[in-house]
């Protein structure tokens, strides 16, 4: 729902920049305020044309809805593991929460495809830019195969697994750059289960 409100006004933006004399500082203000959009204080700190992109350097502060204990906690964690990433986080959850969030992510692609016989190819595509390992990819392949319950996962799944997995959950839901309703409504049950342990 809030991609229908968000994407025509980021539209609209987009045309502004298009036709705009002042492009850079145009532009600065803009990703700014598509950040404000999520609860995201951030600062664009450079701007620069590179191959046929722009790429953006930020400085981001608290967001809106951020617990001051909890960034404050972040801020520590960055400092203490610098090389951290997302494939190292999954790894270190237990294999039964593993194994229900391959279903998870399993079930979002059914969902978020309305055409069941889609090319296993594109959907295996669209698994690899979401920075998983290849346990994590041959277990979501398997579960594609089989209908996925999605209250049964989420009931079962810890909040810290689900609010971890739900980056890579919304991209999966927008990669069509659509939201329809089961998908939707699968990232909407991830947000509360993410509350329940706050």
């Amino acid at each position: 729902m809030l991609s229908q409100i968000v994407r025509p006004l980021v539209d609209t933006q987009i045309r502004r920049l298009a036709s705009s004399q002042a492009t850079y500082s145009t532009l600065v203000e803009t990703i700014a305020k598509w950040l404000s959009y999520l609860g995201v204080k951030a600062q664009v700190t450079h701007l620069a044309n590179q191959s046929g992109q722009i790429q953006v350097s930020l400085t981001v502060g608290k967001p809106n809805t951020c617990a001051s204990d909890d960034w404050q906690q972040i801020l520590h964690n960055l400092e203490q593991q610098q090389s951290a990433s997302s494939l190292s986080a999954y790894n270190q959850i237990i294999p039964s929460q593993k194994s229900k969030l391959q279903r998870l992510f399993a079930y979002l692609i059914q969902t978020s495809q309305p055409d069941k016989n889609s090319n296993l190819n594109a959907i295996s595509h669209r698994l690899n830019n979401l920075n998983l390992d290849e346990f994590m990819l041959l277990g979501i392949r398997s579960a594609l195969k089989v209908p996925q319950s999605i209250d049964r996962l989420l009931k079962e799944l810890d909040p810290d697994v689900v609010a971890l997995a739900l980056p890579q959950a919304v991209e999966i839901a927008l990669a069509d750059q659509k939201l329809n309703r089961e998908s939707e409504t699968v990232i909407v049950a991830m947000l509360k289960a993410t509350k329940s342990n706050s």
